[in-house]
């Protein structure tokens, strides 16, 4: 008998084919089946929303750097913003275990409000649910998300073509080492790079040349890259030199047995751009806090076909594959 395991949430392999048997064939739609991080919904000829849902189930919902509920405000409003729209409206339901301590949803709630204040997002509509002791754990929070798209404004898969760089706006790695050190109670100064993407968004989508984005959180970096050239005529060449990694995420990582390419981030965004606004984009990343670490990491090719093929400080190659199992669970 086959039973849902830890795996399929992680983001790799096991949850893209739950989502391919259960969901995308039973729940089929022109809108759904283009599995981005937030469906485009047209209201208009002229006026189009971006419409986003998301679960946070984080363990421990503290960790260096945040919580669960600055995480959820962060995460839709980032899911949003890689699809070029600017973040208006939240949604956030909460499923609290009994016995949940008061002040902690206290201090949860105080932090949704405060990630709502900074980004000038409104939290609108909700739901609170109580569940019975070890019906959950702690707590769980639902949100969902609604944002603007500009006129004009186009992030697809399909628009990528053979040239086109890839650029990432920062580190990578810093959430999953942040909440596995606190799960764990490890010593780290490691914090989670949990952070809203859209003021960086904004200042480089205008430069233009901006074929494609996403956030790599569940399964980092190289599950997104994977996602980008499956059953694609392309591959993507990646650089491990100019890949960036604090010290500090790469010991913790060469310690346990992680690989970074697959450990979950909160606060960055993967951005493929044309070949002749990739200077200017990466040029406007590094002036923005968010940005100041990006680097150029990768290219489209024609080569290896629906591949990710890392190019190794030694100078060898190897195909970087879709995360299988889990590395680091309930990281988000």
């Amino acid at each position: 008998m086959k039973r849902i395991l830890l795996s399929h949430g992680s983001g790799g392999k096991a949850m893209h084919s739950l989502i391919n048997e259960l969901i995308r064939d039973k729940f089929n739609n022109e809108i759904l089946n283009e599995l981005t991080d937030s469906a485009v919904l047209s209201l208009t000829d002229e006026r189009r929303l971006c419409f986003t849902t998301d679960s946070y189930v984080v363990n421990p919902i503290f960790f260096p750097g945040g919580d669960i509920g600055k995480l959820a405000v962060f995460g839709t409003i980032n899911d949003l913003s890689v699809m070029g729209a600017k973040p208006l409206y939240l949604s956030c339901s909460l499923i609290i275990e009994e016995g949940l301590d008061y002040d902690i949803l206290d201090k949860i709630t105080t932090s949704i409000a405060e990630a709502g204040r900074k980004t000038n997002v409104q939290i609108v509509t909700g739901d609170i649910k109580v569940v019975g002791k070890g019906g959950a754990d702690k707590l769980f929070i639902n949100t969902a998300g609604i944002g603007a798209l500009g006129e004009g404004v186009n992030i697809s898969m399909d628009n990528i073509e053979i040239g086109d760089r890839v650029l990432i706006n920062g580190t990578i790695g810093e959430h999953g080492i942040a909440v596995m050190s606190a799960r764990e109670e490890f010593e780290t100064d490691t914090e989670s790079d949990c952070a809203p993407l859209w003021d960086l968004i904004s200042k480089v989508l205008p430069i233009g040349g901006i074929k494609f984005m996403r956030d790599p959180t569940r399964g980092g970096l190289s599950t997104v890259l994977n996602e980008i050239t499956e059953d694609r005529d392309f591959g993507i060449r990646l650089f491990e030199k100019n890949i960036p990694i604090d010290d500090e995420v790469s010991a913790f990582c060469e310690i346990l047995g992680f690989d970074p390419l697959y450990v979950a981030n909160e606060g960055k965004v993967v951005i493929i751009v044309s070949p002749e606004t990739a200077p200017s984009v990466l040029k406007e990343m590094k002036n923005q806090a968010l940005g100041e670490k990006a680097s150029v990491i990768g290219e489209v090719t024609g080569e290896n076909k629906g591949k990710v093929i890392l190019e190794t400080i030694a100078g060898g190659k190897r195909i970087i594959d879709m995360l299988v199992g889990t590395q680091l669970p309930r990281i988000c």
